[in-house]
């Protein structure tokens, strides 16, 4: 119970001060003018304004409220290193014990585990949410257990009460570092991209060891290669992408005695190789409709330097024209197709037939060249079916189909076949079967390879074929610039050109016979392409060298899907059957690893003006005492917490002091009291 005088109102307090300036002023007049009764009258007036004022004496039933201490554990991954689980829990244990046992206390505990994605130890939201559940007024202390590593202090709150730090890890704690910077997203295959690279050492580390540490790269998981490089020096280090798509390049160094943890001596980049510019050879024969189909395709990507040679002066022709009056210039067939062969991504003959121009020696180059990993594409047209064919040439071992001497002449559809409709170059083409007709079929028989589109009568139209190290293409027509056209509707001619061509040219993403994966945090979606109508199992080789196997299921025709989620960060070889694959999952270099040495130096200008205090666990736990609000809040070897003293009011009970009864009587007896006085002066 507790009672306080208040003062109630019965008129709005400007109205109410007005009336006491008046009755001052009335008083102040009768005093001039000496009339006997001014102290009576005034003592009137007081009693009216106390009235007015409306006094009451008020009554509380209050009931004690508790109060609350804070306490959040630091269950992070970098509270995992060593020995702080147990330094922690132990710690945590025993001072819920210390502060259940204190009169009028409750405890509330608290765990912050890592933050979604690679945000690291968010401690103060975690407080942020705890405060606000919380009554601020009954808040006595807030203790945190921690590494002091919290990543998100710029969402400190404002603190109603203490906050003491209880430090864990060793003094004598030390650890190595692998830091890599600039890792681009895309470099160029072939040539260097340049790594800033950093060995870092911090803690206490010990006098044994050297300014030297050993360094290892190894690109898609393939046998590392080693360096020696001096630790605390940022270095630069080239580094070659071996080959177009996503690369997976990992750099190590090995542990060190006596470290804290290996999990930040590994970093993972992920880099896409992309060519800098494709070279494309396009040769094309006897001048047609759509002679120009395959040079506008190439030409529209900006990507592709293209060398286009029109055969428009064969030898057979005389015209009588002396040579220094032409415009044309020759074919430079020996720079092309002996010395500088190897340069070209990809050659394509167009309707072109033998006329004496290319020696069988050149085209035999062009069968190595192929060998050797290039590629070529053949546009058949009714020359393909004659004597004078591309096919008998030495280019034709490298062919995967042969022509029958047979031109068909005749309005058909194309149509993908079921391995078409499993291939990347023909797969979802859009409005399938719904296309415009071509006239006209070179008739051939398929050696090898896969028929991914078909003719007249099911014959095959576009073929595909592996040959050693290097891709070609045979499509048994001249007239797919009739869907360029809009002929009957057309069709996706520069789309089917298009991937052709990148296909050929052994881009990554048309590739129909791949095992890859996609990361999104730490699960992966695996995906199996191929040719074949069923796939095995996955199996998964975590970093810890363990493995898992995976079913995977059919999404769509030649590709197949399973879902996996990594237990931790780091580099997963996958495989299913020939096919081998490697994906890091996690960031390059996780946060919560960035830095791994307990410090106070963090969190310090948060405790510092709240008077509190920091203590490392490995001196013995604090015990606890009260202090008064403002005081200092921490000495040696103890914390304070700051009793609140807050209650709950149950029941207000309000008395009035001055009665209507009461203030009349008195008012009236003071106003009559002043007359009879003045009266008988």
């Amino acid at each position: 119970m507790t009672g306080d005088l208040l003062l109630d109102p019965l008129v709005p307090l400007p109205l109410l001060i007005a009336l006491a300036a008046l009755s001052l002023a009335g008083i102040a007049l009768a005093l001039w003018r000496g009339l006997s009764g001014w102290a009576l009258r005034g003592l009137a007036a007081l009693v009216l304004l106390a009235a007015l004022a409306g006094p009451v004496w008020q009554v509380e039933d209050r009931a004690p409220l508790s109060d609350i201490v804070l306490m959040v554990e630091d269950q992070s991954a970098s509270q995992g290193l060593s020995d702080r689980p147990d330094q922690t829990t132990s710690a945590a244990d025993q001072l819920a014990a210390s502060i259940e046992s204190r009169p009028n206390t409750e405890l509330r505990r608290i765990i912050v585990g890592d933050g979604e994605g690679d945000t690291g130890t968010q401690l103060m939201a975690a407080l942020n949410e705890a405060l606000n559940e919380e009554p601020r007024a009954r808040i006595a202390g807030i203790l945190a257990l921690s590494d002091g590593q919290v990543h998100d202090l710029d969402r400190a709150p404002a603190l109603p009460a203490p906050m003491h730090l209880l430090l864990s890890g060793r003094a004598t704690d030390w650890d190595r570092r692998l830091i890599v910077r600039n890792a681009p997203a895309f470099a160029i295959i072939g040539e260097p991209v340049t790594l800033s690279l950093r060995i870092e050492d911090s803690g206490a580390v010990p006098a044994g060891q050297g300014a030297l540490a050993e360094l290892q790269i190894s690109v898609d998981g393939g046998p590392p290669e080693r360096l020696t490089l001096p630790v605390g020096q940022d270095l630069e280090l080239p580094v070659t992408l071996p080959h177009g798509g996503r690369n997976v390049v990992q750099f190590s160094v090995p542990v060190a005695e006596g470290e804290l943890t290996d999990r930040n001596n590994t970093a993972l980049i992920q880099m896409n190789g992309v060519r800098d510019r494709l070279r494309v050879l396009l040769v094309s024969g006897q001048p047609h409709p759509g002679g120009r189909t395959w040079r506008n395709l190439l030409k529209s990507d900006s990507s592709v330097d293209l060398v286009h040679f029109t055969i428009l002066r064969p030898p057979e022709k005389q015209d009588g024209v002396p040579v220094d009056e032409l415009s044309l210039i020759a074919f430079p067939t020996r720079e092309l197709f002996l010395e500088k062969i190897d340069d070209f991504d990809l050659i394509i003959f167009d309707r072109y037939k033998r006329r004496g121009i290319l020696p069988a020696i050149y085209l035999d180059n062009v069968a190595n060249y192929v060998n050797r990993g290039g590629a070529v594409l053949v546009a058949a047209g009714p020359d393909f079916a004659t004597a004078d064919s591309i096919y008998r040439t030495p280019l034709s071992p490298v062919l995967p189909a042969r022509p029958t001497a047979r031109v068909i002449e005749e309005a058909y559809r194309a149509q993908v076949t079921e391995e078409g409709a499993r291939h990347p170059v023909t797969a979802q083409l859009d409005s399938a079967g719904e296309w415009g007709r071509w006239l006209r079929q070179i008739e051939v028989t398929q050696d090898s390879g896969h028929v991914l589109m078909s003719g007249v009568e099911g014959r095959p139209l576009l073929v595909l074929d592996r040959v050693g190290e290097g891709r070609v293409a045979l499509l048994a027509t001249d007239h797919a610039w009739l869907w360029g056209r809009g002929y009957e509707g057309g069709g996706p001619q520069l789309e089917l050109l298009r991937r052709l061509a990148h296909w050929m040219m052994k881009e990554p993403e048309l590739e129909e016979d791949a095992l890859w994966a996609e990361a999104q945090g730490q699960t992966m979606r695996i995906i199996r392409r191929t040719l074949d109508t069923s796939v095995g199992s996955v199996t998964i080789t975590r970093p810890d060298g363990g493995e898992d196997v995976l079913p995977m299921e059919e999404v769509s025709p030649g590709r197949f899907e399973a879902l996996y989620q990594g237990p931790e960060i780091g580099l997963y070889r996958l495989r299913e059957g020939d096919q081998s694959a490697v994906i890091g999952l996690g960031p390059a270099a996780p946060r919560e690893f960035e830095a791994t040495i307990a410090t106070a130096a963090l969190m310090e200008p948060l405790i510092t003006p709240l008077k509190s205090g920091i203590f490392r666990l490995e001196d013995g736990l604090p015990t606890i005492r009260n202090v008064r609000e403002g005081r200092p809040a921490a000495g040696r070897g103890w914390l304070g917490l700051t009793p609140r003293g807050a209650y709950e009011t149950r029941d207000v009970r309000q008395t009035p002091l001055a009665p209507a009864w009461l203030v009349l009587l008195l008012a009236s007896g003071f106003v009559i009291a002043g007359w009879l006085r003045e009266g008988r002066r």
